[in-house]
């Protein structure tokens, strides 16, 4: 079979694609990504039909697209409709998976170092709580999680192992299937967060293991803001129940009996943002369309050249290792010598390039453990191209009093 490279995505037509391109040169990818004409123009198309027709009604009319989210992320992920829950933000996802695990004093839960904020705030929360103690696996030299490490920590008190699989602050890769095998036969729970992967990097959750996976739609899937999913797989099925439940959680039965609903479909609520939705649903069939093979093949070189472009500036440090010859995703941390990230930020913006700028609690553990505050990020896609890179690297080479000189390398 022929290998899937950068070469199979058609850059040109997704960036005719992509009305955002004419006005920026969007390298925050990892915070919203730009989404594509066709998915605005189906959220617009929704929004006008509910003005028209009244949103009941409208929901009635479309429940064809309403319904396309569960089946075109079944297909990204490789596992079956009803195993897909429909959410309002990754975090939303994340936290109704992980509240339905029934925690005891004396439980263990096993954590990455670089789980998100939220992620992380919940960790400690439920621990309090429950009396259960939060354990942060140690990593590997090149700050990936250390599968032999874990395989040693594992025993009956582990009762979830929580993995982010690609942080939001920089671009390294937890290998989410070793870790999976490894939890495997343990009895634990095992949560992973693929808010930055979905979308971005090929992801199998009958490779993976896990029992619930998370994330969200307004990065890598392009997809709008208010949106999120949540997987969760047969076995879970049997040993978590929702905190809470609404009228599509579960189904009374008359007098005090009613049945929690079968699969996902637990964790949700009859009341939701349609017109979101329906973008969700263009989003995920837009990326099937794109291939996800091809589109990682693209991010993955496209960051390579950003990583190089940044480390050759002198004062930039960047937070991964650059000569990892494991995969790096499509972001790149980086702190600049005597600036302010916020600073650097608004001078890029100046020139019309989009960064952000990492917080302390964006990944709570190892921004402490690096005695870092604030940093800088920059997130490529598949749409962007080698010559926007070079925009960014000059425009910062620039402001640091360092021109750059570029070969002009084309796309």
């Amino acid at each position: 079979m022929k290998a899937i490279g950068a070469q199979d995505l058609d850059v040109e037509l997704r960036r005719k694609e992509t009305p955002g391109i004419g006005s920026v040169t969007h390298l925050n990818n990892a915070g919203a990504a730009l989404m594509p004409a066709p998915v605005v123009r189906a959220m617009t198309a929704h929004l006008e039909l509910e003005a028209r027709r009244g949103g009941y009604e409208a929901a009635e009319i479309r429940q064809e697209a309403l319904n396309l989210p569960y089946a075109a992320a079944a297909q990204i992920l490789g596992c079956e409709p009803g195993d897909i829950a429909i959410t309002d933000s990754a975090t939303r996802a994340w936290s109704l998976a992980f509240y339905s695990i029934p925690f005891q004093p004396g439980d263990r839960i096993l954590a990455s170092s670089v789980e998100y904020g939220s992620n992380y705030l919940s960790l400690l929360h439920v621990a309090r709580r429950a009396g259960a103690c939060v354990e942060v696996l140690p990593n590997d030299e090149f700050g990936r999680v250390d599968v032999a490490a874990l395989r040693a920590m594992l025993d009956d008190r582990v009762k979830a192992v929580v993995m982010t699989h690609v942080p939001s602050h920089c671009g390294i890769v937890n290998p989410i299937a070793e870790i999976g095998a490894a939890v495997r036969d343990s009895g634990a729970l095992y949560l992973v967060d693929a808010c930055q992967s979905i979308g971005h990097l090929p992801i199998d959750v009958r490779e993976v293991g896990c029992d619930f996976l998370s994330a969200c739609g307004r990065k890598y899937l392009r997809g709008p803001r208010g949106t999120g999913l949540l997987y969760m797989s047969p076995r879970a099925a049997e040993s978590v129940d929702p905190l809470m439940v609404g009228l599509d959680g579960a189904c009374w039965l008359g007098g005090g009996h009613y049945t929690i609903a079968p699969g996902a479909k637990r964790f949700e609520t009859w009341e939701v943002n349609a017109v979101a939705r329906i973008g969700l649903g263009a989003a995920l069939n837009y990326a099937l369309e794109t291939g996800i093979g091809a589109s990682w093949a693209r991010i993955a070189e496209l960051g390579r050249t950003l990583r190089r472009e940044l480390h050759a500036i002198p004062g930039v440090e960047l937070l991964e290792r650059v000569d990892d010859e494991g995969e790096l995703a499509g972001i790149v941390g980086f702190t600049v010598d005597g600036h302010e990230p916020e600073q650097i930020r608004q001078a890029m913006r100046r020139s019309d390039v989009n960064l952000w700028v990492s917080r302390s609690n964006t990944a709570c553990v190892d921004m402490e453990d690096r005695k870092l505050e604030q940093t800088l990020r920059a997130s490529v896609h598949y749409y962007n191209t080698h010559q926007e890179i070079q925009q960014l690297s000059s425009a910062l080479g620039d402001f640091l009093g360092h021109p750059r000189k570029h070969t002009g390398r084309p796309g």
